[in-house]
């Protein structure tokens, strides 16, 4: 199938058929809809008795009627999962250029004291003699001093499509009865409705899955998810931070004896796209669903590596080591993306922690007029400023998205801020197998012998995963506070 497929619309038209289907939109978990409204007898009838006062034999003639419409009392933003550019998936996996021929992997190219000379190896490639980078003499024989063949060093990685899907049931007495009397008329569709708000929530706190929720004990089934914005945008150091804090990540010590250090960490934790570039120690040893990422007594040290992400989450993890949120702590993020070659498209976020951002920048302007702006990225929209008061619709020209579901991460006891993720959208995507589907069958299509029960069942599927090709260009603040 993925031949012809190239875009959304190609994938579009080979899951619903041209023409068919309702296209890409989306449309809460388990359980038996049998009508809405108390029960009389067991059946979904709306049948509520007042009393009346002072009158007696009257309370059969009043009876609450409800009305069709269903209000929700929950707030169902799914922002982060909205924001995503979506693309066909294509291939399961990509190769990454991770280091040049010489002078390092790092954003500014690194000299040294390393010769280009017979024994030169990409271990000292990254500390080249400043007077070996290109330069070479007049009529210069090949392979001579300072002028040799480098290489560029590659690797591949790699994600597997997950498959994510919600049903729930309909009884047939409960379909029928809900068009009756003070009933919401059309059950299916209500609840057809609120289940794919619910398939699109779910999806959509999967990407923001706080890291520590990985290393959960008893929580085994975290890889059937999407794997989280949080994860993907990390580091080797925020891993180290974490593992050596004490109360972040439950780490595993190794089987050497008189061993006091965490030196094991969970393989859910270290390995993206089935790299452990990340554990500091990438030819460590796997140990059932454990890393060995350093000797004995050793601790959790960070190496960096080509997967590491921007993150700025200040000293460590420890239970007194949060810090104040400041602009100059959002300038310095944005600073180190760009010179990585980053260009954030966007910025996540807790309305909390966008409200401390309005609250430290309100006192730096001056207004002879009012104006309303309305942030947008990949259609979703953001905060509108407001007209009375001061509200930030974007910083630095980057919309600001507020994100409900956006991990506080950090130990600091109180006033503490949502994360923020600063997001090079062109790099970062969400790889569709299958877009959403609905399914149904049962009594209603004239078989319920394939659901065992006299009444429909139903289920919103979709298959995808998240992807990354440029991990040094996105960016991430944790370990925040508003005082």
């Amino acid at each position: 199938m993925s031949g012809y497929i190239k875009t959304m619309r190609d994938l579009e038209a080979a899951t619903y058929g041209v023409g068919g289907g309702s296209g890409n939109t989306l449309l809460k978990a388990g359980g038996v809809v049998g009508g809405f409204g108390g029960n009389y007898d067991g059946i979904g009838h709306d049948v509520t008795s007042a009393a009346f006062s002072g009158a007696e034999g009257l309370n059969d003639l009043y009876g609450v009627l409800y009305g069709q419409k269903v209000w929700s009392m929950l707030n169902r933003e799914v922002n982060a999962f909205a924001m995503l550019s979506k693309r066909p998936y294509t291939s399961s996996g990509w190769r990454i250029l991770k280091s040049r021929p010489a002078g390092g992997s790092g954003a500014k190219i690194t000299t040294g004291t390393a010769d280009l000379d017979g024994t030169f190896t990409s271990a000292n490639a990254a500390a080249i003699r400043p007077d070996h980078i290109g330069g070479v003499g007049e009529n210069a024989a090949l392979e001579s001093d300072g002028f040799r063949p480098l290489a560029p060093e590659y690797t591949k990685l790699f994600m597997s499509p997950k498959t994510i899907a919600h049903m729930f049931e309909f009884t047939e007495l409960g379909l029928e009865m809900a068009q009756m009397d003070d009933g919401v008329g059309d059950v299916r569709a209500i609840v057809r409705e609120d289940m794919a708000k619910h398939h699109a929530e779910m999806q959509n706190k999967m990407l923001l899955m706080p890291l520590e929720d990985y290393d959960i004990n008893g929580i085994d089934k975290m890889e059937l998810n999407y794997t989280s914005l949080m994860k993907v945008v990390s580091s080797s150091a925020e891993l180290a931070a974490m593992a050596n804090a004490g109360g972040m990540i439950e780490n595993d010590k190794d089987s050497n004896s008189g061993d006091t250090a965490d030196d094991m960490i969970n393989l859910k934790l270290s390995k993206l796209y089935g790299s452990n570039a990340r554990t500091g120690n990438a030819s460590g040893t796997e140990t059932g669903n454990r890393f060995l990422v350093s000797g004995n007594n050793q601790g959790y040290a960070a190496t960096p590596s080509f997967m590491d992400a921007v993150v700025n989450f200040g000293d460590g993890y420890g239970s007194t080591q949060g810090r104040t949120l400041t602009l100059s702590l959002l300038n310095t993020v944005i600073r180190d993306l760009r010179l990585n070659g980053g260009n954030p498209k966007v910025m996540l976020t807790g309305y909390d922690t966008i409200q401390h951002i309005s609250d430290l920048l309100q006192s730096q302007e001056r207004f002879m007029d009012t104006a309303e702006i309305v942030p947008t990225h990949g259609g979703v929209k953001g905060v509108k400023g407001s007209e009375v008061g001061f509200r930030v619709a974007s910083y630095y020209g980057i919309p600001l998205i507020p994100c409900k579901d956006m991990p506080q991460t950090g130990q600091s006891a109180a006033n503490k801020l949502s994360d923020i993720l600063m997001l090079d959208t062109d790099h970062l995507w969400l790889a569709m197998v299958k877009p959403t589907q609905y399914f149904e069958d049962g009594i209603d299509s004239g078989n319920p012998f394939g659901v065992k029960k006299l009444g429909n069942q139903a289920m919103y599927r979709t298959i995808g995963e998240t992807g990354c090709s440029f991990f040094k260009g996105q960016g991430k603040i944790t370990n925040i506070t508003s005082a």
